[in-house]
């Protein structure tokens, strides 16, 4: 799953079993916080930068078993320990927030994906970790269920993002469609805009629905919540089609009926 604070998804549920919750929760604060610390209050570029290699050095402390220097990273270091679980994914997603910080327009989908494989495909990795299963197809899946997820957060942000001076949104996709990004500041998106954002959505709805079979795999309860977490970015990006791109007055979201449509369609997905 994408990092982007979780928003559409359960987090630690009850769905994932007691005894791994505490792990889930202390990855998931690690790249909330790091998250945060490129993108949230108004702290200068280079004050982001040495926060986020702060955190490095933590991880580098825990990977040479020794304690971290700030105390809010102890549980994160135990459960490490504890379920000897990679460090890389985690580094990972240092690197893409580090990037966020210094890259506010990516020119192609191939840049785009390479962030992808950085800032969420680490997050499915260490949960099969957790489960301990690393098998290289079991990865494949799950790092398109993470891409994709982010992708469709990507498209339904697009209005957040442009706000806060970041465009993920190749350049790539505007020149293919006949656009220029320059549309984004316009008070109305010109013809062409529902096109453009609709091959973005099928886009990352394929590469969703491509990484079922994890599901299967998995089964149990947390086949159960991956199937919850593709069938609910699906329809996000389906309501983002349904009103032609316009995340900018109409930014489409989950509420409290879908969770009854997910989870007919999650237990029906083959």
């Amino acid at each position: 799953m994408a990092v982007d604070h979780y928003e559409n998804f359960p987090v630690a549920s009850l769905l994932v079993p007691a005894r791994l919750r505490p792990a889930v929760r202390a990855i998931y604060g690690f790249a909330r916080f790091a998250d945060d610390l490129a993108d949230e209050g108004d702290a200068p570029p280079q004050e982001r930068l040495d926060a986020l290699g702060a955190l490095a050095a933590e991880l580098d402390r825990i990977g040479a078993g020794e304690s971290p220097r700030d105390p809010r990273w102890s549980a994160l270091a135990n459960e490490i320990r504890a379920h000897n679980l990679p460090l890389a994914p985690l580094r990972d997603l240092l690197s893409a927030f580090s990037q966020d910080v210094r890259v506010s327009f990516y020119e192609d989908y191939d840049a785009l994906l390479d962030y992808c494989a950085r800032s969420a495909n680490p997050v499915g990795r260490m949960v099969l970790a957790l489960y301990r299963r690393n098998e290289p197809r079991l990865h494949a899946w799950s790092d398109a269920i993470c891409t994709g997820l982010q992708l469709v957060n990507f498209w339904q942000d697009i209005a957040i993002d442009h706000a806060r001076g970041r465009v993920y949104l190749p350049r790539s996709e505007f020149a293919r469609f006949g656009l220029d990004p320059s549309c984004l500041d316009a008070p109305v998106r010109p013809a062409g805009w529902g096109e453009l954002v609709r091959a973005q959505t099928v886009r990352a709805r394929d590469l969703l629905l491509s990484g079922r079979p994890l599901a299967r795999e998995v089964g149990g309860r947390v086949g159960f919540e991956l199937r919850l977490v593709i069938e609910g970015g699906a329809l996000i990006s389906r309501r983002i089609e349904a009103v032609e791109g316009d995340v900018f007055t109409h930014r489409p979201r989950l509420a409290g009926p879908d969770w009854l449509l997910l989870a007919a369609r999650a237990a029906t997905m083959p």
